[in-house]
């Protein structure tokens, strides 16, 4: 079993997630139990689109609270350890200057950010985000695309993130 990638999480997006996964296995579960307790007082449950309805709310309600269970078990709050000026980190913000000239900005940090800011987020496991990472302003480092090709940015920007 491959180990899950480090995830960094501010401090207002893990209590965020936290309430979220409170809210979700106490309040929303009841419901979702209600409704399927509803529609199978209702008989047959063959063509009960309330019942099916149901059963799929719970299964993704299920599945979302494990996903958030992991994550707050496994993140680490704050900023890293070994953020220092300049180093493209989780939790900083990234500038990139691409061949032709354009330049993007954007967050390296998890896709649970991505909700709560007004900046792209770009996990540090994809293709861009892991190019970055760990890499200082004004080196150029070459990833590859879906496609199999390849891309060169320059790093022009670190700063740390206001979150």
């Amino acid at each position: 079993m491959t180990e899950a990638p480090e995830t960094w999480l501010t401090q207002e997006a893990f209590d965020r997630l936290s309430a979220e996964l409170e809210e979700r296995s106490g309040p929303v579960r009841t419901d979702i139990t209600k409704k399927i307790e509803a529609a199978r007082e209702e008989g047959d449950l063959k063509e009960n689109g309330g019942y099916h309805a149901a059963k799929d709310d719970q299964g993704k309600n299920e599945a979302r609270i494990r996903q958030l269970k992991q994550m707050l078990e496994n993140a680490n709050i704050g900023t890293p350890p070994d953020a220092e000026q300049g180093k493209a980190t989780h939790g900083t913000i990234v500038s990139v200057k691409f061949a032709d000239g354009d330049v993007s900005t954007f967050l390296l940090g998890s896709r649970e950010e991505a909700a709560h800011t007004d900046i792209d987020v770009y996990s540090p496991t994809s293709p861009l985000g892991g190019a970055v990472l760990g890499h200082f302003v004004d080196e150029t480092v070459t990833y590859e695309l879906p496609n199999g090709r390849k891309m060169s940015v320059e790093i022009t920007k670190v700063e740390q993130s206001a979150g």
